[in-house]
């Protein structure tokens, strides 16, 4: 899944690919360099980030949708509001990636009259104070709780199984140990039976092991890939999509030959 920020904050691309022009040129490039998946997002969800109103949020990401119909793989929207998600997938959106798990009043039955899939993403708080003391009796358990649940509750709600992928949410709400607690049992996660997104790519905990800033978090976000990847992710969520194919393609090379 290659990132495309629509936006003028984003912690590590914040206001590159700001306007349609832009943004419709990177995820080209993405495409290119083999993304399956394009996920197009028009309000920063970083730590400390502020919302914003849902005509802006549109403003930023419909033009980009119109300009990527024939880009040639699926468009997801990273997306809270039932009103942007609505509007969204009239204009071609396939997935809606939403990081409060269809917890807005009407969003769950949103998804339930489209064909849409839906990524349902585990957060504690809200972004701009989810990362001021996050605190779990077991990260891993209560995350995997949460996500089971909310997926029974999609499932009740009339959206098919198979329309369903779970997030841990890697870096909402959580500390650099809650994080790799939930890497290193990733698999409990993927025990739910639905694909696992992770979204590790040049995120601060990355900063904080390596001691790097976020344009130098290359190596460690595909030792992330990597790893989640062997622990049951079926789907990464990158910046940097060719290093993280090629790094993907010996892992799979490794493993056919085992």
């Amino acid at each position: 899944m290659g990132v495309v920020n629509v936006t003028p904050d984003s912690f590590y691309d914040g206001g590159r690919h700001a306007d349609a022009r832009t943004a419709i040129e990177h995820a080209r490039r993405l495409v290119e360099e083999g993304a399956d998946l394009l996920d197009v997002g028009g309000e920063s969800s970083r730590p400390g980030a502020d919302a914003i109103a849902p005509d802006e949020e549109l403003r930023r990401v419909l033009p980009v949708l119109d300009g990527l119909r024939e880009v040639g793989v699926p468009i997801s929207v990273d997306t809270a509001k039932p009103e942007v998600m609505r509007a969204v997938l009239e204009h071609g959106a396939a997935m809606i990636n939403d990081i409060t798990a269809l917890a807005s009043p009407g969003a769950l039955a949103t998804i339930a009259r489209s064909e849409a899939a839906v990524c349902l993403m585990h957060m504690q708080g809200r972004p701009r104070t989810m990362q001021a003391e996050p605190v779990y009796a077991d990260v891993v358990a209560e995350v995997r709780d949460f996500l089971a649940a909310r997926a029974a509750a999609c499932c009740a709600g009339g959206i098919a199984r198979e329309r369903i992928m779970l997030d841990p949410g890697f870096g909402f709400g959580k500390t650099v140990d809650h994080n790799l607690a939930l890497l290193a049992r990733l698999d409990d996660i993927a025990a739910l039976g639905f694909p696992v997104l992770a979204g590790w790519s040049r995120k601060s905990s990355l900063g904080r092991i390596t001691g790097r800033p976020a344009e130098d978090r290359l190596a460690g976000s595909l030792a992330v890939a990597l790893l989640a990847v062997q622990r049951g992710a079926r789907m990464v969520r990158v910046h940097d999509v060719a290093a993280t194919r090629d790094a993907l393609a010996v892992l799979a090379a490794v493993e056919s030959a085992s």
